[in-house]
């Protein structure tokens, strides 16, 4: 079990941000976490990494049971995160190479010298997400779609469990967005989950075989993708009609006949 969460709530200031929560992941299992902004995400992720523990309800997270395991940076480096959050943290100074080593220590920026064993895994993974080629580069020199690449390989330094990707693609154009996808589809492992989180239908791969709805904080619908992307269950989640459209093997979410900017 990846990830196991039964009648979660979350309350921050004396507000419910997430209620009624309940969602099993499986081991090898892709998964998409789906949202309008201010649904939730954010802090759903939040709990998963065990930066916020839940009011109410049961959670399991890579076999530790919350309020009865020791969690934190245990269980963080167990679990790889791009983030845009986390791409604030960095020092952009540093060059692409040294961004994706830090990866081996989960930490921000390097404090010690990387063995030759984390320096060939790290060429190795750059060589894998077509990213060595600017290994040399500073971060902050990079476009958005190449520092992604970079986060993932960072992200992959520690041969997580699960992988969270949180909107990946923000602030991409479309060529970049889709050479994203591509790298991403090259990281699927039958030893690896992945949450994808995304507001855009159109980035959903059929690598990630599940999604979870969510809405105003609470699970509005979850199971396999192509049940839970239907017309009318999408209708029913926006509150006015549309219709999913499949095309090879991907969604687009349209009303009658102009597609709509989710």
């Amino acid at each position: 079990m990846i990830v196991k969460l039964e009648e979660v709530g979350l309350k921050r200031n004396g507000q419910w941000i997430l209620q009624h929560i309940n969602w099993e992941i499986q081991k090898g299992e892709n998964w998409i976490l789906y949202g309008l902004n201010g649904a939730g995400k954010t802090a759903l992720l939040n709990m998963i990494c065990a930066y916020y523990h839940p009011t109410v309800g049961k959670m399991e997270v890579l076999g530790k049971v919350f309020g009865k395991s020791e969690l934190g940076g245990a269980l963080r480096r167990r679990i790889g995160l791009v983030s845009n959050r986390l791409q604030q943290n960095l020092y952009e100074s540093d060059s692409a190479f040294e961004i994706v080593l830090s990866g081996a220590h989960a930490s921000i920026g390097l404090y010690e010298s990387p063995t030759t064993e984390i320096r060939n895994r790290a060429i190795d993974i750059m060589q894998q997400l077509g990213s060595l080629e600017y290994a040399d580069r500073p971060y902050n020199s990079l476009s958005q779609g190449e520092r992604q690449r970079v986060l993932i390989g960072r992200a992959l330094m520690l041969n997580p469990e699960l992988i969270i990707l949180d909107e990946p693609a923000t602030g991409l154009d479309f060529l970049a967005r889709e050479q994203l996808l591509d790298t991403i589809s090259q990281i699927v492992s039958e030893d690896t989950s992945i949450i994808y989180v995304t507001h855009h239908v159109e980035e959903i791969l059929p690598v990630f075989s599940h999604s979870f709805l969510l809405k105003k904080g609470e699970e509005f619908s979850s199971g396999y993708t192509k049940d839970i992307l239907t017309s009318k269950n999408m209708s029913s989640f926006f509150s006015l009609p549309v219709e999913v459209i499949w095309k090879n093997e991907r969604p687009l979410l349209a009303r009658k006949s102009s597609l709509i900017e989710n």
